[in-house]
């Protein structure tokens, strides 16, 4: 199956669809990517590339094509208007010209938002005669609202009928929560609407003893790791919060791995408030991340409360379940459901936070084994990355009435350093 993966970030930004391309190639299928100039998260065009370049990219076996963009810069509203517009010309433009001669069986879409850059794959579908699946990420324009990016109901309103003219001329719509299928079933008249969630990180498959020191040490005790975006629906005043109330305990610590817009309110309240139990210990490689949360005590995820995003699944979570240990999930709706059917760990409410770290503080060793173990076999069932990449593969050949053009034989996998 020739497949083409539009979206507007990929390699050498880090991003999952970039191991999600991995394994539709060890899958069977053969695989190549639309997606512009990488800059994402700094804002600046990453050296050896140019803005406004174009053309194709080898990269191990996945061939690349970029189209122009404008850079995010400082990320401020104007600049990321122009970056997602600019990407979104661009693919519908000049994707078409870059692609000339290449024949695809599918589109796919890496619908992150904005979900806009599906426009450029209903294009690409028509100007490939292929057909066209969108795997939807965040619910728009719920996640608009939500992030207060945009409060005007008028024009809320206006996105919701371009998104609903996008899904009804899509083929197939895959989302990421099983919570997102009534609210997007609801826009996409007779498209189908299928649960795909997203797969774990390969960094975490067959993870054995860690024989090489890790990125990060982390000091004795009992340390709570929060990883991923420090942004504003991960709700890190609720983990403030809570280090306040167990500042006379130091033993508990919480450790913050990452990165993002909140990260300098966070230094300043530590600093305020004179918080010796919480470390800003900055962004590291997803390949350092087993090392790092194999000497956590418990691992915690926290977002904020809002209708649209208790629809939502982390992505962080699946590589928390494969971690093998304790879960903390602070949050509501469907992200907290998998930590209770996995078995894995506490979902909690943001105000029980606190009474959820000391819970499992007091908890027997062994017990908080067996969550760590519950966890990894809640991920093999159902996040594999291996398995999710031969089940979309599947859905796709349905849709299209293709086959794979062939086996791919089981190739070693590149350094992800």
């Amino acid at each position: 199956m020739r497949l083409l993966v539009l979206s507007q970030h990929y390699w050498p930004e880090n991003f999952r669809i970039n191991e999600v391309v991995e394994s539709l190639w060890d899958a069977g299928c053969e695989v190549s990517v639309l997606t512009g100039q990488p800059n994402y998260p700094d804002g600046k065009v990453l050296p050896g590339y140019k803005p406004w370049r174009l053309g194709p990219q080898q990269h191990g076996r996945t061939t690349i094509y970029r189209v122009p963009l404008v850079p995010r810069g400082d990320a401020g509203a104007t600049r990321l208007v122009a970056n997602y517009l600019s990407f979104l010309l661009a693919a519908c433009v000049l994707g078409p010209w870059v692609l000339r001669g290449r024949r695809f069986d599918a589109i796919f879409v890496y619908g992150t938002s904005p979900i806009l850059q599906a426009i450029a794959g209903i294009v690409l579908k028509h100007a490939k005669r292929a057909k066209l699946a969108v795997w939807v990420q965040d619910l728009w324009p719920q996640s608009l609202e939500a992030t207060g990016f945009v409060r005007s109901q008028r024009l809320l309103g206006a996105v919701a009928a371009v998104v609903r003219w996008i899904y009804r001329r899509s083929d197939l719509l895959l989302v990421q929560s099983q919570a997102f299928v009534a609210s997007v079933q609801a826009m996409a008249g007779k498209t189908p609407v299928e649960y795909h969630p997203n797969p774990g990180e390969m960094a975490f498959d067959d993870v054995g003893p860690i024989d090489h020191p890790p990125a990060l040490s982390l000091p004795p005790g009992f340390n709570v790791v929060f990883a991923g975006n420090l942004g504003t629906v991960q709700a890190l005043d609720t983990i403030i919060e809570a280090a306040t109330l167990l500042r006379e305990r130091p033993h508990i610590r919480f450790v913050l791995v990452g990165s993002g817009s909140r990260g300098d309110w966070v230094r300043d309240e530590i600093a305020r408030r004179a918080l010796t139990n919480v470390v800003l210990a900055g962004r590291f490689p997803p390949a350092a991340m087993p090392g790092i949360f194999a000497q956590s005590s418990a691992l915690l995820l926290t977002l904020a409360r809002s209708d649209n995003l208790a629809q939502t699944v982390p992505s962080k979570l699946q590589a928390y379940l494969a971690a093998g240990r304790p879960v903390i999930a602070c949050l509501d709706g469907e992200g907290a459901r998998v930590v209770e059917l996995a078995q894995a760990g506490i979902a909690e409410d943001p105000i029980g936070l606190c009474a959820a770290v000391t819970a499992l503080h007091c908890t027997a060793p062994e017990r908080l084994e067996a969550m760590g173990r519950a966890g990894q076999r809640y991920y093999r069932e159902h996040y594999d990355p291996g398995l999710l990449a031969r089940r979309l593969r599947s859905r796709l050949a349905a849709l299209t009435g293709v086959g794979a053009t062939r086996e791919a034989a089981p190739q070693p996998r590149r350094d992800r350093t």
